[in-house]
């Protein structure tokens, strides 16, 4: 008796952590597949890298087929921002990003909102914590009383001395700030060691029912990094580099991602795979069946994603000739899961 007992609190116990976040699960479902406006506000001043954003293409990606985009942006820089106390986010900019949010709304699809590139928080995280939270407040406030349809992210990619230990001790503190204001709001949270699966272990989720995972995957990233002059003078000499889609390949993938399904399953918190994607040096055919397997696995899952990005060098889009790479957008909206290659 004493153990059917125990078997059925065990059961009350899963079924109430299971409604606990029921609403997280519900808009992480809705978030389906999703695209990144890359390279556009997260550069150090808009048009810096490039690729402008232009106000037909929330219409262009709902009309593909996507259910969100994700704004990465970079709040601190002194043309956004103040430097010093009270910190204010210059009211010309949060309406300018207010017009792709609302863009994107008023064209059926969700929004993620993050704050990306903050790499003064990343070099001295106890120095501008104040800063950090100070602009979270703002960011929550101004979006307070849009629909559920806009989720916020906390934090892109938190690296260097921003480590998984205090990256811990800022997540709670974050949160709390937003709930504010945004009380059932949904927030997405990632990992330390640049929101790869390698910060998974490390991390602490906290005790709130409205919250999403995030992960980024570039694996192998000799293959989707090719080229990519950012990632050092070595990267040249993985040019070449290709991805077959076979067993073995696909294994390796199915590999990375166990810890984080077993986290899922454990801690009943929805998925988001919220940046993928690989370099145009890659050749396209290895590109397709990499992305081919990649969003189709996921859906699988039940996890919703994010492709890296719209309209520059890993995009589907070319603004200058206004074509799509039919290819890769087949790849992330139509392509079915094939056997892997022998």
């Amino acid at each position: 008796m004493k153990n059917l007992i125990a078997i059925l609190l065990l059961a009350v116990t899963l079924g109430l952590t299971a409604q606990n976040r029921e609403k997280a699960f519900e808009i992480n479902e809705k978030l389906g597949h999703g695209i990144n406006y890359g390279n556009m506000f997260e550069s150090p001043s808009e048009g810096a890298w490039g690729n402008h954003w232009q106000p037909e293409y929330a219409k262009i990606i709902a009309d593909l087929g996507f259910n969100h985009v994700r704004i990465p942006v970079r709040w601190e820089p002194a043309n956004r921002s103040l430097e010093k106390q009270p910190y204010t986010i210059y009211p010309s900019f949060f309406n300018r990003i207010k017009q792709v949010v609302d863009s994107s709304l008023n064209n059926g699809l969700h929004v993620v909102l993050n704050m990306h590139h903050h790499d003064a928080l990343y070099n001295d995280p106890e120095g501008q914590k104040e800063r950090f939270l100070k602009q979270w407040e703002q960011i929550s406030g101004f979006f307070k009383d849009y629909p559920e349809t806009l989720v916020f992210e906390i934090l892109n990619e938190p690296h260097d001395n921003l480590t998984a230990e205090i990256w811990n001790e800022f997540i709670p503190e974050a949160l709390k700030v937003i709930r504010k204001k945004n009380p059932e709001r949904i927030v997405m949270i990632g990992t330390a060691n640049w929101g790869g699966l390698g910060g998974l272990p490390h991390l602490k989720i906290p005790d709130d029912p409205n919250i999403i995972l995030t992960i980024h995957y570039y694996n192998p990233f000799h293959f989707t990094h090719q080229g990519a002059s950012w990632s050092g003078e070595g990267s040249k000499e993985w040019l070449g580099t290709t991805w077959d889609d076979t067993e073995e390949e696909r294994e390796a993938v199915q590999k990375d991602f166990a810890p984080l399904i077993a986290l899922e399953k454990e801690k009943n918190i929805p998925v988001h795979i919220g940046e993928f994607g690989a370099y145009e040096k890659a050749d396209m055919e290895s590109r397709i069946k990499w992305t081919t397997f990649l969003t189709r696995y996921f859906e699988e899952l039940g996890w919703s994603w994010a492709y890296w990005e719209f309209s520059a060098g890993f995009g589907i889009y070319n603004p200058e000739s206004n074509t799509f790479k039919q290819e890769l957008v087949d790849a992330l909206l139509h392509n079915k899961m094939p056997e892997p290659a022998k």
